[in-house]
């Protein structure tokens, strides 16, 4: 009896003048991915619209390490970066991850094994019992605020949607983000809730983070867009069929 194949998963980092931090996320994440036997792995650096060297870093990294490749986006936006390599990826499960690795990656195979068992979609949750989390009081009051609106507008079956730390079927990828309009920081949100809007099962799992002060998410721009995609959804975003 032939064995079945293990499963690949392509891990995107997206990336927006991060040169200082990539080349660090490469080597630490290149060398857990590669003590991993459960799964075959590889990573893809999506440059978008960076303006100091980390295009350039990108290039030489891919150089370097034989399973990273690098992609260059001419607009900034991380969900039009994730939806690009996803729609062009070739890997049975693609994921993300933040660049300065705030969620500790040693969770990252959880999700992997999740995915294995027939789950559609696997996240990181901050808001789960048993995770450890370190972030200011700011954020942690606008990030649970936050998720008591999606909570009070959708009741969703997921706790924290905004958590850097994804995977998806890539068949569920492809059926999905067609149907997805955001293309920067409500990406993530708008597409848990398509998938739980249309039956897709989604594995939430805890996870350790902390928080990194040189975010270049904007608070004020993020919550005005975050609300605003709510809105949308809530009165339209639910028609299409997927």
């Amino acid at each position: 009896m032939l064995a079945l194949a293990p499963m690949h998963a392509e891990v995107t980092i997206p990336v927006y003048n991060e040169e200082s931090d990539l080349p660090k996320c490469i080597d630490r994440l290149t060398k857990f991915l590669a003590e991993q036997k459960s799964f075959e792995s590889s990573i893809v650096i999506a440059d978008n619209a960076s303006t100091d060297r980390t295009w350039e870093l990108a290039q030489e990294l891919e150089k370097q390490y034989p399973n990273v490749k690098a992609i260059h986006i001419p607009r900034k936006g991380r969900g039009l970066a994730l939806r690009t390599v996803w729609m062009q990826s070739q890997a049975d499960i693609v994921s993300y991850m933040d660049v300065d690795l705030s969620t500790d990656i040693k969770y990252y195979p959880l999700m992997v094994h999740g995915l294995s068992l027939g789950y559609d979609i696997a996240i990181g949750s901050r808001l789960m019992r048993a995770s450890r989390i370190s972030r200011s009081p700011k954020r942690e009051f606008l990030s649970r605020g936050y998720n008591v609106l999606i909570t009070l507008m959708f009741w969703p079956g997921f706790a924290d949607a905004q958590c850097g730390f994804k995977a998806l079927r890539r068949d569920v990828a492809l059926r999905l983000l067609p149907h997805v309009k955001n293309n920067n920081w409500f990406f993530d949100c708008e597409t848990l809730l398509l998938a739980e809007r249309h039956g897709l099962r989604i594995f939430e799992i805890p996870v350790e983070w902390v928080e990194d002060p040189d975010t270049r998410a904007k608070m004020f721009g993020s919550v005005v867009e975050h609300s605003s995609g709510l809105l949308r959804m809530r009165f339209s975003g639910f028609r299409q069929k997927i």
